[in-house]
């Protein structure tokens, strides 16, 4: 097993403190908004081998079967299929999603014939792979996610009492609600003249105000100050706003339209850059691209909580380039083992967890992490918090209790 050093990835909505405070570093006064664990190649985690500092994929490259597992091996290639982070945002992020499998293929391929370079801005698929992703809660978490029911975005319309607006409310309370959601969200993304602006003086107006929505309204208006005039603000509305309580999830799948607002949180993901935006941001977007992978229906309450298995909290996700669990460890005399046969990234968020194998022992800290071979057999304990990130390969589990 390996201690690893991570990248913190500056980008301009993260927060200055949240990372520094949970890890015990100064702040650089600069943004720190993702610190990565995995062996992504944009920016892989590094670890010490007979005595060289080697990145991650390099490692695993050297050795795919010993690192990965053979059933992993299989499944995924030789690479480490997902990527663990710890996020912390403090203004709106982009408002986006993300392809599935068969799109994300069909996509890289057009690109990849049209000659258009991999780092390319303005490039929509970077590599072949889906990109499913879920986000745990460390401290209040704001975000968007999926759509609201059409009569529900027709509702909230109706308060905020825009005469560009009626039409777009009529259609989604009296149309199907599919063909409802497509209709004025695609209508949305190019709005008419001046529309963007009475909507963010209405959203101001009624975020002072009691209501049903007044909390809805506050994330709306956050959004509206952060990225003024940004016709992202509108597609924003027809979006489910969620807070998360510390320990609670979100899973986004492939289509199901999102932002991350404010907040700290582990996010697990599989290992890609498909990234569709729509608006909220200063990088490439592309509405045309989006459309044509978004899924156009209401999601239920899309909030996640753990379940237990044994000693495990197990935030269940319909994929299995990733599974990711938190264990809370009350017995430094009680190592709990954990199953070998996939790699595996342990994060301490609180505490200390001690991390032992046959023959090495790791102390960690919030903010540190470890990398655990596949063929390594490792028990935790400690008093603190540890998120264990890892995959779920059909007939090759590693949420085996490891006895």
């Amino acid at each position: 097993m390996d201690l690893l050093t991570n990248t913190v990835q500056p980008y301009a909505w993260g927060s200055t403190t949240a990372l520094p405070e949970l890890m015990g570093t100064p702040p650089t006064g600069e943004p720190q908004a993702e610190l990565w664990m995995g062996a992504h190649p944009a920016a892989p985690s590094r670890v010490e081998r007979d005595g060289h500092t080697l990145p991650l994929d390099r490692v695993i490259a050297a050795d795919p079967a010993r690192e990965l597992g053979s059933a992993g091996l299989r499944r995924f290639g030789p690479r480490l299929p997902f990527l663990l982070k710890l996020l912390a945002a403090d203004a709106p992020l982009s408002l986006q999603v993300h392809p599935d499998l068969a799109q994300a293929a069909a996509g890289f391929a057009v690109e990849n014939a049209l000659g258009v370079p991999v780092d390319a801005p303005h490039r929509n698929y970077r590599d072949g792979h889906h990109k499913p992703e879920m986000i745990v809660a460390l401290t209040p978490f704001d975000g968007l996610c999926g759509f609201r029911a059409p009569r529900g975005c027709a509702d909230l319309l109706d308060r905020l009492d825009v005469p560009g607006l009626r039409p777009f409310g009529a259609a989604l309370r009296d149309g199907d609600d599919e063909a409802a959601l497509r209709e004025v969200f695609t209508a949305f993304l190019s709005p008419p003249a001046g529309l963007v602006g009475e909507v963010t003086g209405a959203v101001a107006r009624e975020a002072a105000r009691e209501g049903p929505h007044r909390a809805d309204l506050g994330a709306y208006l956050a959004i509206a100050r952060a990225h003024p005039g940004d016709p992202g603000l509108l597609g924003a509305l027809m979006l489910r706003y969620v807070r998360l309580a510390p320990g609670e999830a979100l899973h986004l799948g492939a289509g199901v339209p999102h932002a991350y607002l404010s907040g700290l949180g582990v996010e697990i993901m599989a290992s890609s850059d498909n990234v569709l935006r729509c608006g909220l941001t200063s990088k490439h977007v592309d509405p045309d691209e989006l459309l044509k992978v978004v899924r156009f229906s209401a999601l239920p309450t899309p909030v996640l909580v753990p379940r237990a298995e044994g000693d495990e909290q197990v935030y269940p996700a319909p994929v299995d380039d990733f599974r990711l669990s938190r264990l809370v460890l009350t017995t430094p005399l009680r190592p709990r083992p954990l199953a070998p046969g996939a790699p595996q990234i342990l994060l301490c968020t609180q505490g200390e967890a001690h991390v032992a194998s046959a023959g090495a022992s790791l102390t960690i800290g919030p903010g540190r992490a470890v990398y655990v071979p596949a063929w390594e057999r490792v028990a935790v304990s400690g008093r603190g918090t540890v998120f264990r990130a890892t995959v779920a390969v059909p007939g090759d589990r590693p949420n085996d209790t490891g006895h």
